[in-house]
């Protein structure tokens, strides 16, 4: 798979519940940090994506600006992605405009995540550079 395919195949096993911690790579060094927390560590990572998966369901998950840049051993990659989900254990919709940015390296089976980041803009987020 390419880092594209990767990307994608990421985001259709979200939406279909499946296992997402084969997309990151196996190493203590690995970092994933969502909306509300920050993994550190494959272990760490796996155990996360297996509660959200638990506690969660029919996610709806829509890039808008998906940008790969490949390089001869890592790929940078960012994204505006809209996420809903059905958070079983609050009995409540959750949804988000969220910001994805990470890095995919090549492993055995194509290629995996050695760090992403998600995160939504915040009331304090004024669209200005600082």
């Amino acid at each position: 798979m390419t880092p594209e395919e990767t990307v994608r195949a990421y985001y259709d096993a979200l939406r279909a519940g499946e296992a997402l911690a084969p997309f990151f790579v196996e190493s203590p060094a690995t970092v994933k940090v969502g909306i509300s927390e920050r993994l550190v560590g494959y272990a760490e990572i796996a155990k996360g994506l297996r509660e959200q998966s638990r506690t969660t369901e029919d996610w709806t998950v829509e890039s808008h600006d998906l940008d790969i840049v490949e390089r001869d051993a890592a790929a940078a990659v960012s994204d505006a992605v809209s996420l809903s989900w059905y958070d079983a254990e609050a009995f409540a919709e959750r949804s988000f405009e969220t910001r994805w940015s990470g890095t995919l390296v090549p492993t055995d089976d194509g290629w995996a995540f050695a760090g992403l980041h998600v995160s939504a803009p915040t009331d304090l987020d004024s669209g200005v550079d600082r």
